[in-house]
């Protein structure tokens, strides 16, 4: 998941950097400009965009340059340990269920998706392994219970809400009644409301003080951009927060500014929304972000995301990373793709001139086609999935007529397979490369 717009302009001050055989002044001041513009489109605050900028011009020419590096590295470090700083620094999240039941409180002003985040919340602590069930205490917006509702039968997870009662009488109910019942984690949805309406926000710190939250999250819309910063002061004045989910960052141009702004006002950003699907809830992890943003990749989340498909266990990934897989490992590969999500996702986590080589139009796998490459590798011998050397046309030919598809299918599949294994060693090079550059 990378900004629109933000992603695209710093890969492009990466590669002019890394072009530059020779980095004096009028360089970097130029490399400054086009930071300056970038951080500005993005909506960043005109203040922290400076402070930025001077921390850039300032350490390019400070800073010794280590042996077999060059001035150029050591401008890309800089940048890169400048923007993290910018966006919350090295911290990665936790999760850290303190107590069962766990309450957490849902906090935001109207349209910035709290309902659609309280279910992906629901989501990813029930993938956790915990017991999770949901509480709609928004009676204001018409339809909310039932978008809840409707949300949470996809992921099979209770809620409890009544139009007919006050937000204080269903978050009380249904406390008492999820707590009787043993769940582990309880996410509390409230109405939406903004600062400047007192009479919601007065009912807000009721709730909270009634509720007892063991965390209280704010969930902000990334489209508002620096304005993110006024709502998440003003809110956690009400109800001290205990992090920020910032959703829609996978179609605001504005994203960054909201990083940005929210993390300025100290304020821990633990999870962010990357699209509509409940599914689409990532923890926040800067280090990670930043090296999406300037086109570096992240290949640490690419395993990650692998780790979290049943069908790769450690020894599997580990083959991955070094070429060594199998017809089996593929196969399972492509069984637990739909799981991983759309390949589109998968390849912005990797460094640019890796996801430029492999765009979605050189790999897209139709339903179709993914389809009969299962059916025929399920046509295939032990023997053949564990060792593909051995498959003569005979065999294929064998394997197509068991599997129903053609002998081109089949071919295609060992193609696909051949590109695989070029491309997880690809992958190792280039998880080597990045982990030294910026270790």
């Amino acid at each position: 998941m990378v900004i629109p717009g933000l992603s695209k302009s710093l890969s492009n001050i990466v590669s002019k950097i890394s072009r530059l055989v020779f980095i004096d002044k009028r360089a970097i001041r130029e490399i400054i400009r086009d930071i300056q513009r970038a951080l500005l489109q993005a909506d960043v605050s005109v203040d922290l965009v400076l402070k930025i900028s001077q921390q850039v011009e300032k350490r390019s020419f400070e800073e010794k340059v280590p042996p077999g590096f060059t001035r150029r590295d050591v401008v890309l470090k800089v940048l890169y340990e400048e923007l993290l700083n910018l966006l919350g620094g090295s911290h990665k999240p936790k999760i850290s269920i303190t107590k069962k039941p766990y309450i957490i409180l849902l906090l935001g002003i109207q349209g910035s998706g709290k309902t659609t985040s309280a279910a992906k919340l629901a989501y990813f602590f029930k993938n956790k392994g915990y017991k999770v069930a949901l509480i709609c205490a928004d009676n204001f917006r018409p339809g909310a219970l039932a978008q809840l509702q409707q949300l949470a039968k996809q992921i099979e997870v209770p809620v409890y809400g009544d139009p007919s009662k006050d937000a204080l009488s269903i978050i009380r109910e249904g406390l008492k009644y999820y707590s009787s019942q043993r769940y582990e984690v309880i996410i509390i949805d409230t109405a939406g409301r903004h600062k400047d309406e007192k009479r919601l926000m007065e009912e807000m710190k009721e709730i909270f003080e009634k509720a007892s939250p063991d965390e209280v999250i704010l969930v902000l819309d990334s489209t508002i951009g620096k304005q993110a910063r006024v709502q998440a002061e003003y809110f956690n004045k009400i109800a001290p927060l205990g992090s920020i989910f910032l959703t829609k960052l996978d179609g605001s141009a504005k994203g960054g500014g909201a990083l940005a702004a929210v993390v300025a006002t100290g304020a821990r950003i633990k999870f962010i929304g990357v699209g509509e699907k409940i599914e689409d809830i990532e923890l926040f992890d800067p280090p990670s972000f930043v090296n999406r943003l300037l086109g570096m990749g992240d290949l640490q989340a690419l395993v990650e995301k692998m780790k979290s498909v049943e069908a790769f266990d450690k020894e599997r990934i580990e083959r991955f990373l070094r070429g060594k897989i199998t017809l089996l490992d593929f196969k399972q590969q492509l069984e637990a793709m739909k799981k991983m999500g759309p390949l589109s996702k998968i390849l912005e986590m990797l460094p640019g001139e890796l996801s430029t080589k492999l765009s979605p139009d050189s790999i897209k796998l139709s339903e179709d086609k993914m389809k009969k490459w299962i059916v025929a590798l399920n046509s295939m011998t032990k023997e053949e999935l564990l060792n593909p050397s051995i498959l003569n046309g005979s065999r294929i030919r064998r394997i197509a007529k068991g599997a129903g598809v053609t002998t081109r299918d089949v071919r295609e599949l060992l193609k696909a397979y051949d590109m695989m294994k070029k491309y997880a060693k690809t992958i190792s090079r280039g998880r080597k490369r990045l982990k030294y550059k910026f270790k």
